[in-house]
Parts: structure tokens; C-alpha cells; sequence
């Protein structure tokens, strides 16, 4: 039975209190009355998000949907993103250290650590779980882990990982799907159902309308806050919102920020940082996108401040690399809104008159959509625009590379080597600026020094944002609603990794 606690608590309009009432009267039996004041450890979390997975297997099924949920409450690897998504934080292992020569790290694993069916995690599991991923191209996080050299046991506790050559980013790789560890013995099927060291069990999944965790009581650490959690898959907006209004909801991720005044009086609004780059990419393969001319009068004639203010919560990106991730440098400086230049360009480049198609996902809406239609006319471009399903934009754009410009989020984090990649579906034609940037991330990441890594990042950026594969139109802030009397929720980069252990619900 849900709790009725998620439904009792907020003065959101009558309505809302009646639900609360009925609820708490099914629940509570009798003439009993509600206990008033104080945590509620038996509560369930009812959380509203967006994008579903289409199966559970993380080993093998990438994207954010995944990991957004499963990572850190069903599993997890030896460590952890911070609170802020920036720093790493002890999950599996207590401690770490590295050597001086950033080729060795040696973890010691936490004590009395249990899978959730009840077999032991020794360093064996992670050796294997290690050695599986690197050496099995299908696993997500294959390619992450080719930088390692040798993984091995010294002792039961302890885990050593010796890398080929020196990688800044390799105990942030460890924070996704390719560090997580799974039971070597373990026979379970993933595609439905799961078997980690995290706080939470899986319970059921209800394919296109929830997750439900359960806590688990043999968590090696601190027990969760809640009993229980929901994760409600709600993709329209105004359904999501609308959940929220009935009761239905506790928490809310990726409001849609010009509804969000709806949901003010009954949740608390937060505004939290991402790592969410809409891109606008173009396709240098073709005609006139093939053109550096054309490409940069196309960013000239894009007023981002406006699509900032019309999206409602967002900042602006001129470059690659988004706020949250190391190598950040403001690029505003690169290209400004110039329709006048955007002209010229054109005409220098012999494509006046010009009409190109723009492949989006149905999912994000028209808003954009609509104010590029309308830069690109300005400049003498017609833009048609061509809404499709998710599953063909993956197929048409992201595997097969047909298009000529598309606009999707992306959502990963520290992700700036998809730009080192030429085979990528938005990829850098010119090879001497592809060579450079080959380079430089290469050195960014073999650096020891984090600054002295983000420094070179940071140049790399600059060579990619000069080239104009691209525009990243703006990074995305997660507007997150919150009920009272629900403390812990996360607020930052949610779309990436949503850990609820640390939530608590009061009634």
C-alpha cells in the first residue's frame, strides 16, 4: 500500500487536501487519528520524471534514462559523484590513493558489504566486473576502460588498477556505468531485473508507467530515508505538472519552466545547474554546411540570449565544454547575434536563398524550433523543420549521420571527447582542427595536475567553438519541484543521476 503521508502534507488548493484526506483515511483505519509532526521512515517517494528506459540493463543499454535512476540507489561503483556532480566521493571503496606517476590506484573496499541477494562483495567482483567491461566491446563503458592496464586482487579488501598511461578523468569514468560492480557468481536477468549493493531493491517495473524501489534493509550503509520510491514516467509536460497538482507527486524533475508557476504555493521550486547542452548540430559532410562560412553565419543569426529567455531556465554556451565541467571558459566572445554578418557570410559563401531541413524529437517541444525557424528566415534561410520519433532520430542521425542540421540534449557529462571522435554523427570535417584537438585532449588527459588538464581543455574548446560545427544554443537548469515536508531531494544535474537514499519525507 503507498503511504499516505506523500498525500497529506501540502496546502496545495482543496483539492489536493481532499485527495490527502481520502488517502490517509483508506490507510489509517478507523477513527485513528494521523500522528502529527516528525519523520516518516515507512513513507513512499513518488517522483515524476520524464524519460523511461527501455530495458534495465545498464551493462549493455546506454543513456541517461539508466543511469539516472539505477546508479546509486540499485548500484554502484567505487566511488561516487559528489553532491555537486563535480567532485568524487567514497561509495565501494572507503579510500583510495594514487600514485605520483598517476598510473596506480589502489582502493580499499568498505567492510560487510552485501549484494542484494545476499552474496559477499569481495575484491574478486570488482576485478571481474572490471576485467568483464574492458574486454567486452557490447558493455557500456568498454571504451572508457581501455586505459587500464592490469586490475588485481592483492587481498580481499583491496583492489589495484594500474593504467597504461596516466588519464585525468579516469576516477570520474568510475562514477558511471563503467565503473559499476556487479556479482561475478551473479546468473541474474538484467534486461528485468537487478542485483546491486545499493540501498535500494528493485521491486517492480511497470513498462511506460513507474519504478518502484524498495529499501534495503541489509544495506551496508545508511539506511534510506524512505521505505519506498516511485519513479512515475510521465513524458508530456503537462501531464507531469498535472500529477503533481493531483497529489500524485512528491518530486518533480525537468519542469517545464514556463508551467512551473503552476505548482508554486504547492511545492517548493528549485533551480538547479546541469549539464544539459542542446546542440544544434550541422552536417559538414554536405552542401553548403561543408562551407565554415556558412556554418558561422548560421550561429550569427541565433539571438541566444532570447532563447534563453524564452525557455525560462537555462544560461548560454558558445563553446563545448558547459559550466559544471572541468575546461569551462566562457566563449561569448567568439560569436555574438549578428544577422548583418550572417548575411554577408552567406553571400560570400554562394548560399543565398538557402533551405535546409532540421531533424529534432518530437519529445522537446516547438519552442526552439520556432525561434530558429524565425533567426533563419531573417537571414535569408528557409529551416523546415521535421519532428520525429526518438527511436528514428537515433537511427537516422546518431548511427547513420543523415542530415543536414539536428537538435538534441546531451545530457552527459565530462562527454567533450565524442568531439576527438571522427566518426561521431557531429564531427569536425577539417582534419588539421581535428588533429589539434586529438592532440590536446590527449595531453589534457595523460596531465596530473587537474588545473594545468582543465587549462588544455579549455584551449581544445576554443580550436572546436572556431570551427562552428555546432551551436550550443543553451545548457539547460533543471527546474526540480519539491512538496513540503520532503528534505534531501537532489537538485543538481538530476537528469544524470537522481540518488534518493538521502531523502526524507515528514508528515
Amino acid at each position: 500500500m503507498t503511504s499516505p503521508f506523500s498525500r497529506s502534507r501540502r496546502p496545495a488548493g482543496a483539492a489536493v487536501v481532499a485527495i490527502g484526506a481520502l488517502a490517509l483515511a483508506s490507510c489509517s483505519g478507523g477513527d485513528d487519528e494521523a500522528p502529527t509532526g516528525g519523520v516518516a521512515p515507512d513513507a513512499t517517494l513518488n517522483v515524476g520524471i520524464v524519460l523511461e528506459p527501455t530495458n534495465l540493463d545498464i551493462r549493455r543499454t546506454a543513456g541517461a534514462a539508466l543511469e539516472q535512476v539505477l546508479i546509486d540507489n540499485i548500484y554502484q561503483g567505487l566511488v561516487t559523484r559528489g553532491a555537486e556532480g563535480e567532485e568524487i566521493a567514497p561509495a565501494l571503496a572507503d579510500d583510495w590513493t594514487i600514485s605520483d606517476d598517476g598510473l596506480v590506484y589502489s582502493f580499499a573496499l568498505e567492510e560487510g558489504v552485501t549484494f542484494h541477494d545476499g552474496s559477499d562483495l569481495t575484491a574478486d567482483d570488482v576485478v571481474a566486473s572490471f576485467e568483464g567491461t574492458r574486454s567486452d566491446e557490447s558493455l557500456t563503458g568498454s571504451a572508457d576502460l581501455q586505459v587500464i592496464d592490469r586490475v588485481e586482487a592483492p587481498d580481499a579488501q583491496t583492489v589495484e588498477i594500474t593504467l597504461t598511461e596516466p588519464n585525468q578523468n579516469f576516477l570520474f569514468t568510475l562514477t558511471g556505468p563503467a565503473g559499476l560492480v556487479f556479482d561475478s557468481e551473479d546468473e541474474t536477468d538484467m534486461q528485468t531485473a537487478a542485483n546491486g549493493t545499493g540501498p535500494f531493491t528493485l521491486e517492480e517495473w511497470r513498462q511506460g508507467d513507474s519504478l518502484t524501489f524498495a529499501r534495503n534493509d541489509a544495506y551496508w550503509g545508511e539506511a534510506a530515508g524512505v521505505a519506498e520510491v516511485v519513479f512515475r514516467y510521465i513524458p508530456e509536460a503537462t501531464a507531469l505538472v498535472g500529477a503533481g497538482l493531483d497529489g500524485s507527486l512528491d518530486a518533480i524533475t525537468a519542469v517545464e519552466p514556463e508551467l512551473s508557476p503552476q505548482l508554486e504555493g504547492a511545492f517548493e521550486l528549485h533551480t538547479g545547474e546541469t549539464t544539459d547542452k542542446f546542440i544544434l548540430a550541422f552536417n559538414d559532410e554536405v552542401e553548403p554546411l561543408d562551407d565554415v562560412r556558412v556554418r558561422e553565419a548560421l550561429r550569427l543569426a541565433i539571438d541566444h540570449d532570447a532563447i534563453v529567455e524564452t525557455v525560462g531556465a537555462g544560461v548560454t554556451q558558445f563553446g563545448p565544454i558547459p559550466t559544471l565541467d572541468p575546461g569551462y571558459e566562457d566563449l561569448s566572445d567568439t560569436i555574438s547575434y549578428d544577422p548583418e554578418r550572417a548575411r554577408e557570410l552567406l553571400e560570400e559563401a554562394g548560399a543565398t536563398d538557402l533551405s535546409l531541413e532540421l531533424t529534432i524529437p518530437t519529445h522537446y517541444g516547438t519552442t526552439v524550433s520556432t525561434l530558429l525557424v524565425s533567426a533563419f528566415d531573417d537571414v535569408g534561410v528557409d529551416l523546415e523543420v521535421s519532428p520525429v520519433e526518438f527511436p528514428t532520430w537515433l537511427q537516422d542521425v546518431y548511427t547513420n549521420g543523415d542530415y543536414e542540421l539536428s537538435y538534441v540534449n546531451h545530457v552527459e557529462p565530462r562527454d567533450f571527447s565524442t568531439w576527438t571522435d571522427p566518426d561521431y554523427y557531429y564531427a569536425m570535417g577539417d582534419a588539421d582542427a581535428l588533429a589539434e584537438v586529438q592532440s590536446l585532449y590527449t595531453d589534457a588527459m595523460r596531465e596530473t595536475d587537474p588545473d594545468a588538464s582543465a587549462e588544455i581543455l579549455a584551449e581544445a574548446a576554443s580550436v572546436v567553438a572556431s570551427q562552428h560545427p555546432a551551436d550550443w544554443l543553451y545548457t539547460r537548469e533543471d527546474v526540480v519541484a519539491v512538496a513540503p515536508g520532503v528534505e534531501g531531494f537532489p537538485q543538481t544535474a538530476t537528469s544524470t543521476r537522481l540518488p534518493v537514499s538521502g531523502v526524507t519525507v515528514s508528515y
